[in-house]
């Protein structure tokens, strides 16, 4: 993990499934680096933190070496996953990288990436591509990959007399200062500068530095921070949390226009009742609640209505993403842009969901409706990052208190949430109406978490779990939830036990799943290079430093596996959701990413055998009814609240056509998708599915 993919964060920084992974396969590049081999800091070295507000996840270091290279060094561990990685980078006389190696091992395998600048070409090979241009002078390259603390990029950012960069292989950064803080104390206590960097991705991402324009830190949901700053941790959080949210009211009245009376959306085909499509119909909505739906043929249009021409597009309700960690304020235009009115938060910075909870509240926030839930996991080196720690089954249940009191809708456990505590706290949980849901902790099997108190299981491969090897289930907070169930997944038995047993289990209590398959596709599928999918549609829309991304390959295999032996485990999950859908069990579609993600949720849906109209109500009326605000929200019918999406296409033949936003409805005001995307850093449409 890159200092530059902590300001990126195209899929979230933390999503439950990984973060943003960097490096590549060892076949593309040739042998690793061990992490023996690597470089390794001097004394004098400046030593950084990788942390999250549920502990320490590692060290980075940075240095000048004796020929001038500017040295970095990382060596993280993160729920089972590991990077050891360095980074030399030397200086040209533009002060630009004129040549930078990356040596080491991520997740996804080799590190390995070079960069040179040579007469007028610039030339560069990473683990997910490779090119030559022509080097314009005084442009910076933006790594793939690299260590934790490289600082080289953001200090020659904030050199530059009007603070902005050209960049390699394209695109432009800016940093705009934002607000200053005092950390720190005693002789440490010092001055530091939060600035917006933007250019990398959707939307700016705050940089910390000090007041003579040197690296920092970054804080957020994992967090680079100099030694013995640590405690510095929240009040930079928060800082910048305050100082990028004071742009949210401006936007939300640039971009959200109330009628000033009723809207009808006329010869639309809709999909109406929460079930089925039906043609050329016209909705008529006032004062954000639908009033009519039928056919246009007899439709009562209001004279005083304004009338949104609905030939050749189809009027769905708003999208939800059961699986959405919300990053910042900026997510909300973004989610819109997708078509996304509502989303269930599955645990995040606590204290910030709520103050954007106030925000949307008092109408200085435009964002989907958010049911939040708040994490709760065990003491350990697998902690989730911003996991609500529980060291008792006392404390746990004060957890599940608080969050009442909060205003959060439901509680989730986490992998190193001790199993003889789900009992209790899922009894109190229940006691105050909350729903349960979450990762089956590490030594429990999804049938034993159900009888404890689940609601609702999360990720495809913990509902695996049930028949995965014990060695595996103990070891499941870890990377043995993706290696394990990639290496046995395939030669499951559907129709036997223990699946069937549990399948059965879940139908006859009404369990839900939030089976995340775009996920698994994404770490089991791909190869380094390859184009992801569920990012396809998206390409030439978005900053190149964000696109790059968009070819990051799965995990490494072990070495007695084979890829084709993950893409058999990612298919057998695939049955096994459609599978549980065909018993009855209730099927969110959730992407635990940044929400782009969740059309190609639906698409796999429909490829595993679900009819379009059913993998539409994965997005619609089933997570309403779960949350329970189905009698309000969730499809569109008489007396529901207009939360909905008008689509260009047929996604009654083609699921993608969802992509195709024209017009979004929430709270009773008229969102322009392109205008939302334009506030969201997209360049332009998706493009239209085949």
């Amino acid at each position: 993990m890159s200092l530059f993919r902590l300001l990126r964060r195209w899929r979230l920084s933390f999503t439950c499934a990984t973060l943003f992974l960097i490096g590549g396969s060892a076949s593309q590049l040739g042998s690793q680096t061990p992490p023996e081999q690597l470089a390794k800091p001097p004394a004098d070295a400046r030593e950084f933190t990788v942390l999250s507000t549920s502990g320490t996840n590692g060290k980075s270091y940075n240095w000048v070496a004796a020929d001038g290279s500017l040295m970095s060094r990382s060596s993280v561990r993160l729920r089972g996953m590991a990077w050891e990685v360095d980074e030399k980078v030397q200086l040209g006389a533009d002060h630009m990288p004129s040549s930078l190696e990356i040596r080491g091992s991520t997740p996804t395998g080799n590190a390995a990436e070079t960069f040179a600048v040579s007469g007028k070409q610039a030339k560069w090979q990473t683990p997910v591509d490779k090119g030559t241009t022509d080097y314009p002078g005084s442009a910076f390259y933006v790594a793939v990959g690299g260590t934790f603390s490289d600082s080289s990029f953001f200090e020659a950012l904030l050199a530059s007399p009007d603070h902005s960069l050209a960049l390699l292989p394209g695109g432009k950064a800016r940093a705009e200062r934002l607000t200053e803080l005092t950390v720190g104390e005693g002789a440490k206590r010092k001055k530091i500068v939060a600035w917006a960097i933007s250019g990398l991705g959707p939307s700016p991402s705050p940089m910390w530095a000090t007041e003579d324009g040197k690296f920092f830190g970054a804080a957020g949901v994992l967090a680079v921070l100099p030694a013995g700053y640590e405690s510095a941790l929240v009040p930079m959080t928060n800082a910048q949390d305050e100082a990028l949210s004071a742009q949210s009211p401006a936007l939300a009245k640039r971009l959200a226009k109330t009628p000033a009376g009723p809207v009808a959306f006329t010869h639309v085909r809709a999909f109406v009742d929460g079930e089925r499509f039906a043609e050329n119909q016209t909705i008529v909505v006032d004062h954000g609640q639908i009033v009519s739906v039928g056919p246009s043929s007899t439709a009562q249009v209001p004279a005083s209505a304004q009338v949104i021409d609905g030939t050749g597009k189809t009027l769905v309700p708003g999208l939800w993403d059961s699986h959405q960690h919300v990053s910042d304020d900026f997510a909300g235009p973004f989610l819109l842009s997708l078509g996304i009115t509502s989303a269930r938060d599955p645990g995040n910075n606590n204290d910030l969901t709520i103050a954007r909870a106030k925000r949307r509240a008092s109408g200085d926030l435009l964002m989907p409706h958010v049911y939040p839930s708040l994490l709760i996991d065990g003491k350990g080196p697998n902690s989730a990052q911003l996991g609500t720690i529980a060291t008792s089954p006392e404390e746990a249940i004060a957890a599940v208190q608080k969050a009442k009191a909060e205003g959060f809708t439901g509680i989730k456990f986490y992998g190193t949430f001790n199993p003889a505590w789900v009992a209790p706290a899922a009894a109190e949980a229940h006691k105050l109406g909350l729903h349960v849901h979450g990762h089956v902790p590490a030594g429990m099997r999804p049938s034993e978490a159900i009888a404890a108190g689940y609601d609702e299981l999360t990720h495809i491969y913990f509902v695996s779990m049930e028949a995965m090897p014990k060695d595996i289930v103990d070891t499941s907070n870890g990377i043995n939830r993706f290696n394990g169930t990639g290496r046995y997944a395939k030669d499951l038995k559907l129709d036997a036990a223990p699946i069937k047993p549990l399948l059965d289990t879940m139908a006859a209590k009404h369990i839900y799943a939030d089976p995340t398959l775009v996920v698994v596709e994404s770490l089991f599928v791909p190869e380094n290079g390859d184009l992801s999918p569920a990012y396809a549609p998206f390409v030439g829309t978005l900053p190149p430093a964000t696109e790059r991304g968009f070819r990051t390959g799965g995990f490494a295999v072990p070495r007695d596996l084979t890829r084709e032996d993950f893409r058999k485990s990612f298919k057998k999950l695939s049955d096994l959701v459609a599978l549980m859908h065909k018993d009855g069990i209730p099927i969110v579609a959730g992407t635990d990413g940044s929400g782009a993600e969740l059309v190609r949720e639906l698409e796999l849906y429909v490829a595993a055998g679900f009819t379009p109209e059913e993998a539409l109500e994965a997005a619609t009326i089933m997570p309403a009814r779960l949350v329970q605000a189905d009698k309000t929200t969730g499809s569109i019918a008489v007396g529901k609240n207009a939360d909905v999406v008008l689509v260009e296409g047929d996604p009654s033949h083609r699921i993608g056509d969802l992509r195709n936003t024209r017009v979004v409805m929430m709270d009773g005001k008229l969102m322009d998708a392109d205008e939302l995307r334009s506030a969201s850093g997209f360049s332009g449409r998706p493009k239209s599915g085949e």
